[in-house]
């Protein structure tokens, strides 16, 4: 899960970690009104799930109260389209009003999961305002990294080694050093799959703080966190990932035409492989779940039917905790509730199987059954390419 920088920067306020003074609003007023009250040259910024804001128009320098609402007019209820938008950009609803700030240098500190290592990861760079990856395909050895202890955390001694990296000295240094602890501390706290700052900057009268936050959210963990949930915009998500999440469901929307309906996550996998090889694209990733419901399967048919790209779908289904039987009564009564507008090929194996078979044969329904993957998978194919 993802919030808005400036969420991310009053949770890292909360933690310690130091960022510039401002407020949010959702009118060209109230931007007028924040940077009345913060009395300085302020940055007005889109609050929009993406990077590359600045380039697309989404952040404005204003030298006053009244160039802070005329900013404000410009960017909200625009289409801010940046290379990490879809296509037709994302609607600005909101957008950060903060007090400018005289750069003396920008930095770059983050922290994620090193899934070699299985621990956590800190990583500070010099290079701050540029994207992490084409530093570490350029010039890696500008990268400090500091694994952390699965137990112990970040050592105070790798706070100070990665301040050291960053360039930081004397009272900077200092600030440097807390702030690190601080955003760990964060990190660990509030269950973050990331915490980046970039940049991270230090300022011509010697302050080091955030000028720019992201931290995402493990999904796995927002059941203790309510706290977070609270702060979700489904404005910045997919509308059929919100709706199966409703339901409980594993969604992930992709590019492709073949709707797929799988339960359990490896064989999902396995399934978006073999359309591959059998030359299709999948349309999605949809795990109901060992253990789904008739109503979840009847929600999961759904959501793939309402996807205008989808033009044929592939139910395949290992019973073991979800019974081929059960299955087949969740479509026999999807297929009932919504009509069968786009071609089905179903593969089962498992337990149940010959009553799920028998249940899908009987009901009267157009589906297509399969012997196995590889023939479902090259029958889903050819029937989608076929509704073209």
């Amino acid at each position: 899960m993802k919030v808005h920088e400036y969420q991310a920067k009053a949770l890292l306020k909360e933690f310690g970690v130091a960022v510039p003074k401002g407020d949010v609003t959702g009118t060209p007023a109230g931007a007028r009104e924040i940077a009345t009250r913060l009395g300085v040259k302020v940055v007005v910024k889109a609050q929009v799930h993406a990077g590359g804001r600045g380039k697309a128009g989404g952040i404005k320098l204003a030298d006053d109260p009244a160039g802070a609402e005329a900013a404000a007019q410009q960017i909200l209820g625009m289409r801010l389209k940046t290379p990490q938008t879809p296509p037709e950009g994302i609607l600005v609803r909101a957008v950060l009003v903060e007090e400018a700030s005289a750069i003396d240098r920008e930095l770059y500190l983050s922290m994620t999961l090193d899934r070699a290592r299985s621990t956590h990861v800190v990583m500070a760079s010099q290079a701050g305002g540029m994207e992490i990856e084409e530093v570490a395909a350029k010039t890696p050895e500008k990268i400090v990294r500091e694994s952390t202890h699965p137990a112990l955390g970040l050592g105070d001694y790798q706070a100070r080694r990665l301040a050291f990296g960053l360039g930081l000295a004397g009272d900077q240094f200092k600030q440097g050093v807390a702030l690190i602890r601080n955003l760990f501390r964060l990190y660990l706290a509030k269950d973050c799959s990331l915490a980046e700052i970039n940049p991270l900057v230090v300022t011509k009268d010697g302050r080091v703080f955030a000028l720019d936050a992201k931290l995402n959210f493990d999904d796995s963990a927002l059941w203790r966190r309510p706290e977070i949930v609270e702060l979700r915009d489904i404005h910045e998500e997919d509308p059929l990932d919100v709706e199966a999440s409703k339901y409980s469901l594993n969604y992930i929307k992709l590019d492709g035409n073949v709707g797929c309906m799988v339960n359990g996550a490896g064989l999902a996998m396995a399934t978006m492989d073999i359309i591959k090889l059998a030359g299709g694209e999948p349309a999605n990733f949809l795990d109901v779940g060992g253990g789904a419901s008739p109503e979840q399967i009847e929600n999961a048919f759904r959501i793939l039917s309402s996807d205008p790209s989808v033009k044929a779908v592939f139910i395949n289904v290992f019973g073991g905790i979800l019974r081929c039987d059960r299955l087949a009564e969740g479509v026999i009564a999807a297929v009932k509730t919504l009509g069968l507008r786009l071609p089905v090929v179903v593969r089962m194996e498992g337990t149940n199987v010959e009553l799920g078979k028998k249940m899908l044969a009987e009901s009267g329904l157009a589906l297509t059954p399969a012997e196995d993957m590889g023939d479902g998978a090259r029958r889903v194919v050819e029937l989608a390419g076929r509704a073209r």
